[in-house]
């Protein structure tokens, strides 16, 4: 099992104006771009990134394979912040399709998304409680990842005891 902090660009969906100027309008969240998933094992050292990978792109919901990058590994942080600078092309992506505008302004938010991720990271992350609250909201996710390991007698059951209750 895995935990730490995922970092996904998305594409922000227009929808028409409704109602008058003053009213709530509809934020959507859709398409996938980009994921960096810096991520450690629950049995490694908390900080060693062992299993941090990234996905360069969708198919779809569905992301490419893991790809895997030995500068992530060794410091996810800087690397995380490359990729958001150069709009996904340190790491030797093709880039991320963007609105210009977009496109100009993501990369003056490098620093915040680096600092939001490393309050995520792995090693924030000391006791199952502390990990169940920062993923509860996955936590049908992470339900369907537990139902397909390929050797499930290895999950420690009493760390997974959270996500695999029933809500």
């Amino acid at each position: 099992m895995e935990h730490g902090a995922r970092i996904e660009i998305r594409e922000l969906s227009q929808h028409p104006h409704r109602g008058s100027e003053s009213a709530s309008q509809l934020t959507t969240v859709d398409r996938p771009l980009w994921r960096a998933d810096l991520f450690d094992r629950l049995a490694d050292p908390p900080g060693s990134f062992a299993v941090a990978h990234y996905h360069p792109h969708f198919t779809g919901n569905e992301p490419s394979a893991r790809f895997w990058d030995t500068r992530l590994t060794a410091d996810p942080w800087t690397w995380l912040g490359d990729q958001i600078t150069s709009l996904g092309t340190a790491a030797g992506g093709a880039g991320w399709p963007l609105d210009p505008g977009d496109a100009a302004e993501l990369p003056g938010l490098a620093g915040a998304v680096v600092a939001t991720a490393q309050r995520l990271g792995p090693a924030e992350c000391r006791s199952a409680a502390e990990c169940f609250q920062l993923t509860r909201d996955v936590q049908d996710a992470v339900q369907l990842m537990i139902a397909t390991l390929r050797v499930p007698e290895h999950l420690d059951q009493d760390r997974a005891a959270l996500w695999l209750a029933r809500c």
